[in-house]
Formats: C-alpha cells, sequence, structure tokens
C-alpha cells in the first residue's frame, strides 16, 4: 500500500486551460465585426438617383455636412434624426459660424420630387452657398 501513496504523491497535477470559451468568444467578436461593418460605412441606408458625369461634390477639408432624406421621408442631419425646425436652426448657426460651408443633400430616389425639395429650399432659405445633390454613377 506504501508504494501507491508514494506514486500520488509524486504525481503531480497537470494544468489545462480549456480553449472552448475562448473559441467561442472569438467567433462571437468576428460575427458582431461582420454585422456592424455594413452599418458603420454608410450610415443612412438609402437608394441614390443615377447619374452620369457630374463634377465632385464641395467640400471643405472633405468635412461637408450631410443631410439625408430617407424612403420613409425622415430627414438626418450627419446621421442624426431632426425635424424641419431643428434643421433649420442648425443650418442657420452654421451658416454664421462659416457661410461657405458645405453640404451635401442625399435624396433615396423612391421619394417623391417635393420631398427632396423641401429640404433644397430650407438650405437655400438658410443661405448656404456651397450645396450640392448627391447620386450615383451610372
Amino acid at each position: 500500500m506504501r508504494s501507491r501513496r508514494r506514486r500520488s504523491r509524486i504525481e503531480k497535477a497537470k494544468a489545462t486551460v480549456d480553449m472552448t470559451s475562448l473559441i467561442d468568444l472569438t467567433f462571437l467578436l468576428l460575427v458582431t465585426f461582420i454585422v456592424t461593418l455594413p452599418a458603420l460605412e454608410q450610415g443612412i441606408q438609402i437608394l441614390l438617383p443615377q447619374a452620369k458625369n457630374l463634377p465632385p461634390p464641395p467640400t471643405k477639408d472633405n468635412k461637408a455636412n450631410t443631410i439625408t432624406v430617407d424612403q420613409l421621408n425622415r430627414i438626418f442631419l450627419n446621421d442624426k434624426p431632426v425635424d424641419m425646425e431643428e434643421l433649420e436652426s442648425r443650418l442657420m448657426q452654421m451658416c454664421a459660424e462659416d457661410p461657405d460651408v458645405p453640404v451635401l443633400v442625399r435624396g433615396d430616389e423612391r421619394l417623391t420630387y417635393g420631398s427632396v425639395m423641401r429640404v433644397v429650399k430650407l438650405v437655400y432659405k438658410c443661405n448656404i452657398r456651397k450645396m450640392a445633390l448627391i447620386t450615383v454613377e451610372q
């Protein structure tokens, strides 16, 4: 009996790390990044109208303000939802700070002409000089 006891004392416990939970966590993070990456690239998802040979939109150090009108006629200023009154006050404030502030208007092509023109009229009302309608190339 003594020999058995000595063997168990001599054998040391082996340390092991269970990698299953680490692999699960890695795949969870990978799937999360794959799902969220398209949303980070574009912001508000709309279907832009197509056009040919347009000049590049006006930008100031690649920092133009973007007004987006989506298919449900919701208005976003720099990817943040606003209503028409709030949009007007923010545009007036931006124009007061910098009269040459560039504004890009993105409208979903499934909207009616009047929906996008309400926003364009508001931009003109705020005396913004640099404004462009954004399209995709054919």
